[in-house]
Parts: C-alpha cells; sequence; structure tokens
C-alpha cells in the first residue's frame, strides 16, 4: 500500500478528455493493491496562456517539482498558432519541461496488435503478426536544443542558424537506455545516425561502439543511415527490436513509426531522466504520442488507450507498479480485440464513443 503522488497537466484539445479516462482506469487499476492516487490537475500549453499568460507557469513546475512523476496530455491547437514561436504551447512548455527535469530518454513503444493490421497502412502480408519494436530517442540534445539565432550577412541577406552538438557523456547516457531496454528484450539493438555526413553522428557511432562493447558485449549491436532508417522501418519494421538515436532524427523516425502502427491513439510514450523521485525510482513524463486533435475536441470520440497506456507505464517506472501496469495494458488489449473501439481503429465495427472505451477497459481489468 502506497500513495502514488503525481502531477496531472490534461493541456488541450482532446487532453482533458483522455485525461479523464486514464484517471478513472488508474483509479481502478490500484485500488485492489491498496494504493491511492495522489494528484494536482495543473494548466499547461495553451490553456495556461488563456489563464496565465504562459506555456508553463511557474505554479505548475512547481508542483511537478513536488510530486514523483507528470502525467501529461497534449499541448498547443490552432487557437496559438499565431503567437510567436518560442511562445507557442509545444515549445514553450515541453522542452522547457524536458530541461527543468533532465528527461533525456524517450522510449516509445511501436505496438500494433495483430487484430489491428488493418489499421496499418502496410500490407497486412509484411505485418501478419502485427509489429512490436521500441524508438528510443535522445531528448535534450541535439539541434532542438542548441545556439539559436537569426542574422544579417554581409551582403545583407537574412540567415538563420541551428547548432548541433552532441557530449560524449550525452551519447553514453542514450546508449545505456538503450543498452538495457534491449537486455530486457531480444538483445538486439540498432543505432540510427549520420556519420556519412554529420561530425556529431562520427562522434555518436564512436562512442556508440565503444560504450556497448564495454558495458553490453552481449547485445547485437548494428548501424544504419537514418534516411535508410527511414526507409526500412516502412518496408520491414519487425527487422527492428530496439533502435535509438538522436533528437531530431527520433522525433521524425517514432512519428514514423506511429503511422505505420495504425493510429496515434494507441501509442504512449515516457521520458524519462537520471533524477529519482521520493520512492526512489525514476521521475519522469508520460505523455500520449498523438496530438491535441482540435477537430475532434469536445465530442467524446477520441481514443483513450494511449493516455491510458501511458499511465501504465507511469506505474512501471516512477512506482515500481508492473504487475498492475500490465494488468492496465492486457485489459486495454482485451477490449480492443474485442472489438471494442474508437473511430480511430474501427475499421467496419461500429465505433464507441471515449467513456465506452474506457469502461471496456475497466471491465477487463
Amino acid at each position: 500500500m502506497a500513495t502514488l503522488k503525481f502531477t496531472v497537466l490534461a493541456g488541450d484539445g482532446i487532453g482533458p478528455e483522455v485525461m479523464q479516462s486514464a484517471l478513472e482506469v488508474l483509479r481502478k487499476a490500484c485500488a485492489p493493491e491498496g494504493d491511492e492516487l495522489s494528484y494536482t490537475e495543473c494548466a499547461v500549453g495553451g490553456a495556461a496562456i488563456d489563464k496565465f499568460g504562459e506555456a508553463l507557469p511557474e505554479s505548475t513546475l512547481q508542483e511537478c517539482r513536488k510530486a514523483d512523476a507528470i502525467l501529461f496530455g497534449s499541448v498547443g491547437g490552432p487557437k496559438w498558432e499565431s503567437l510567436p514561436p518560442n511562445k507557442q504551447p509545444e515549445r514553450a512548455a515541453l522542452l522547457p519541461l524536458r530541461k527543468a527535469f533532465k528527461l533525456f530518454a524517450n522510449i516509445r513503444p511501436g505496438l500494433l496488435y495483430p487484430e489491428l493490421t488493418d489499421a496499418s497502412p502496410l500490407k497486412t502480408e509484411r505485418i501478419p503478426n502485427g509489429i512490436d519494436i521500441v524508438c528510443i530517442r535522445e531528448l535534450t540534445g541535439g539541434i532542438y536544443f542548441g545556439e539559436k539565432k537569426t542574422y544579417q550577412k554581409p551582403d545583407g541577406e537574412t540567415a538563420a542558424c541551428d547548432t548541433m552538438e552532441y557530449k560524449v557523456s550525452e551519447i553514453e547516457r542514450i546508449a545505456e537506455v538503450a543498452g538495457q531496454t534491449a537486455m530486457a528484450r531480444g538483445k538486439r539493438v540498432c543505432s540510427i545516425d549520420k556519420a556519412n555526413v554529420l561530425e556529431t553522428s562520427v562522434l555518436w557511432r564512436k562512442t556508440v561502439t565503444e560504450y556497448f562493447k564495454k558495458h553490453f558485449p552481449e547485445v547485437e549491436l548494428s548501424y544504419l543511415y537514418v534516411d535508410n532508417a527511414a526507409m526500412q522501418l516502412a518496408r520491414d519494421p519487425n527487422q527492428f527490436d530496439v533502435f535509438f538515436t538522436e533528437n531530431m532524427f527520433g522525433d521524425i523516425l517514432s512519428d514514423e513509426m506511429a503511422v505505420i502502427c495504425g493510429s496515434l491513439g494507441m501509442l504512449c510514450s515516457a521520458s524519462l531522466g537520471d533524477i529519482k523521485n521520493s520512492l526512489g525510482n525514476k521521475f519522469g513524463l508520460y505523455e500520449p504520442a498523438g496530438g491535441t486533435a482540435p477537430d475532434i475536441a469536445g465530442k467524446g470520440i477520441a481514443n483513450p488507450c494511449a493516455q491510458i497506456l501511458s499511465a501504465a507505464m507511469m506505474l512501471r517506472y516512477s512506482f515500481g507498479r508492473a504487475q498492475t501496469a500490465s494488468r492496465i495494458e492486457k485489459a486495454v488489449r482485451r477490449a480492443v480485440c474485442s472489438g471494442v473501439r474508437t473511430a480511430d481503429i474501427a475499421f467496419g465495427k461500429k465505433p464507441v464513443s471515449t467513456k465506452e472505451m474506457t469502461q471496456a477497459i475497466i471491465e477487463n481489468l
């Protein structure tokens, strides 16, 4: 028995709707173990801009610091797209959160149930048994966090520059996460870079090679250039087991993986660092792969599965509740594979509402 203390940042669009589903499932799943939920709901993203004038208010950040984990929804939408880029919800909320808590590793499972292969744009014969892979993305380095500037060239033309930089220590720590993940799965990992062009990738490959040789000699390590990796992911995703890469490449490849897995509404993620919470586990931020989906916000038809599965990851990594997490994951799978599906994964079946999907998952716990 324990009190699980976390901060809820539902955000914008469908975020509040699917977040309520996740909290309801968490309550039902944790009750048999005697675990109680203790969470504070705070504004973030566009909702925070409307209320406080900034996407990540200091009050929200302070509540996150008091917690053992963050359960995040999604931020952004057309309403705030006219703001300067550095003031928009995505850039002004998520990036500062990752930086504040040093969340350098994003773990995103790419899971497609065999019963949902029709949801994938890939031909069913290419993925007859579904998809089961993991993408690990370095999250706090590279071009997204490097120096940025807009300036005038000597001839008067305007130019802009974004700096990509990686240190050996940054590469080693993400290699450690990839190695540990591979050890828990098939002991195969692919490192993705652009070492034929980028100096950062030359250092990346050299560091990864030396690190795996020393720390994970039993793991089969392979390499791909990012352009080839994008093609291979679309051609035969299951040739991978675990793959890892730097920030921008990971951003792109993880979204490609989400598409081939059928629906963003099914994909969860965990962003972790070295910071320990009060329980001695990893402090983390857990969020679905999809966005705010403003076109369906408020209609009660959004798929809550990704948010629910993200909550399960929170239980596993930040609260040490692997069994409860597995119960939730199995309940989602049973519900979906029994034919209970929201519109994004219905494919000929009668779509259900967000609430109906949530209830079906609870009944399968």
